[in-house]
């Protein structure tokens, strides 16, 4: 791992760990939200795809969160409209940020805006790497955060966002959900049929 990837992350990690909202770790340890956010995406790009992945995937993946508590849903309208409109914003805020301290790093230009391409998901189906790390967000989201979700609301709910959720993962990682995590039957065919 490059001098400059190591000092990203590790500020990626500093800023995150200032997150006031905290979830317990595999150790059962309370921490910040937005850094264990973060090290379970590291962990779970280098389980899907390796370490043969670029320093902006790997970096976009980190800070995918970054200060995501500076930005409260709470701020925006109820419904579809004003969830996307805040979705958009934190994809927008969390590549400006992550752009300043890859150039503090010293990455280029390019890799500063790509880190932005890929947080705001442009491409997605037509970019691998912006496919790649929505396969990460999908897969961390079914294996750490569903359980919760899914006891707040009704099954209905549920099986719409499972859909929607399979309907953004590549053929592979959708294949692999099916293999990897044990769902109910009526949530594997919401799978299957996205």
């Amino acid at each position: 791992m490059s001098d400059a990837l190591n000092k990203v992350l590790r500020a990626i990690d500093a800023v995150n760990a200032r997150d006031p909202g905290h979830d317990l770790d595999a150790s059962g340890k309370k921490v910040p939200e937005a850094q264990l956010y973060g090290q379970r995406m590291s962990a779970e790009l280098d389980r899907l795809f390796g370490d043969q992945v670029s320093d902006v995937l790997k970096i976009a993946a980190r800070g995918q969160h970054i200060e995501r508590w500076k930005i409260l849903r709470s701020d925006y309208p109820e419904g579809r409209a004003g969830y996307l409109t805040w979705r958009r914003d934190q994809g927008r805020a969390h590549g400006e940020r992550l752009a300043g301290l890859m150039a503090d790093a010293g990455y280029d230009a390019e890799s500063c805006a790509r880190v932005g391409v890929l947080l705001r998901k442009e491409g997605i189906k037509r970019d691998p790497e912006v496919q790649m790390l929505e396969d990460v967000i999908c897969m961390v989201f079914l294996k750490f955060y569903f359980a919760a979700f899914a006891e707040k609301h009704p099954f209905e709910k549920v099986v719409d966002i499972v859909a929607k959720t399979a309907r953004k993962l590549s053929d592979g990682a959708r294949s692999r959900v099916l293999v990897e995590f044990d769902l109910p039957e009526d949530l594997e065919l919401a799978v299957r049929a996205a």
